[in-house]
């Protein structure tokens, strides 16, 4: 059984028809994560900004732009 609620003032606020036994342990996902809630999240997106000084086809010839190997098209 499963039953949505939100929250108020730090407390979980479940719907009128939710009756749990006082005492019942329960589970508390949050239907959406905010990246900046993330700590994984928000380092990768820190790093994963686009990079206008790089050449557009950067990552098709990557091995060319590190190693020079001839550029595929």
């Amino acid at each position: 059984m499963t039953y949505r609620g939100t929250i108020k003032n730090g407390v979980v606020v479940l719907p009128p028809d939710a009756k749990l036994p006082e005492g019942a342990e329960v589970e508390v996902f949050p239907s959406e994560l905010r990246p900046e809630d993330d700590s994984f999240v928000a380092a990768v997106q820190k790093v994963a900004k686009p990079r206008h000084h790089w050449p557009r086809d950067y990552a098709r010839n990557l091995d060319h732009y590190l190693y020079g190997v001839p550029k595929q098209s």
